[in-house]
């Protein structure tokens, strides 16, 4: 006999509501398997590997009308599991890199020394900000930055990280001493930033689309958002850039 879960059953397995899981129902994502006598809903051993693909990429950031298109496609359930497990394997990789980094500088603090720049951004990554990434140019954009990212060699991956805080750090320095945001300095500052900006897949400056909004956007980010103004010193120094590259932009 083929074992059954009821929806009360798999949303406690799953860690979700049965409300949520009836939505899936209603809009084709996660049909159940049948349903009893009183329209309980029964789920099979397929559903349950259904939801779980479900819930990773939801974790993903992306949304149910992608998803739905994601699992229509004709791919084989083995080929889409252990394209998961590609991916979660080096979420965490990832992640123990960045325990050891933090440990490390952790370590070097309480000794007295400086941490090593070669190790302390190791394991640190555009996808802190995955939710903003979605939220404002969708879950394609964040998909081929991800896929861009993972697949770019360690040496690459660590030469980006250095050349991304050396831009921050220079930034923050400008910023310091009073310099204007539309003198030669920052302007020369401004334009190494889009062209950063540049290098990232699935963002419109890499793809000729509306890179003046969004290098606007981005800017007005940095000074409401407080983990983005960290990255250049604080709030003041997150409005110099702001003015910077409205300036750059010719706001």
């Amino acid at each position: 006999m083929t074992r059954e879960w009821s929806i009360q059953q798999l949303a406690r397995l799953a860690g979700t509501t049965s409300r949520t899981l009836r939505h899936y129902d209603h809009v084709g994502l996660l049909p159940a398997t049948r349903v009893g006598p009183g329209g309980y809903r029964f789920y099979d051993a397929a559903a349950l590997r259904r939801l779980q693909r479900i819930l990773l990429l939801r974790e993903w950031g992306l949304g149910l009308p992608r998803i739905a298109e994601m699992l229509a496609d004709d791919v084989p359930e083995d080929q889409a599991l252990s394209a998961h497990l590609d991916l979660l394997e080096s979420e965490r990789d990832r992640i123990e890199r960045q325990i050891a980094a933090v440990a490390s500088t952790l370590d070097a603090r309480r000794r007295g020394e400086e941490p090593m720049a070669e190790t302390m951004f190791d394991g640190f990554d555009h996808t802190a900000h995955r939710q903003e990434v979605t939220d404002r140019w969708g879950a394609d954009a964040y998909a081929r930055s991800d896929a861009w990212w993972r697949g770019m060699p360690s040496a690459e991956k660590k030469q980006w990280q250095e050349d991304t805080a050396r831009l921050a750090q220079e930034w923050a320095r400008a910023a310091e001493r009073g310099i204007r945001p539309d003198s030669d300095e920052a302007q020369e500052l401004a334009a190494r930033h889009v062209a950063w900006l540049r290098t990232i897949p699935g963002t419109p400056a890499s793809e000729g689309g509306d890179v003046r909004g969004y290098v606007l956007g981005l800017a007005d980010m940095y000074v409401a958002d407080d983990r983005f103004a960290k990255n250049y010193g604080g709030a003041a120094g997150a409005a110099f850039v702001r003015e910077a590259l409205r300036h750059h932009v010719g706001a």
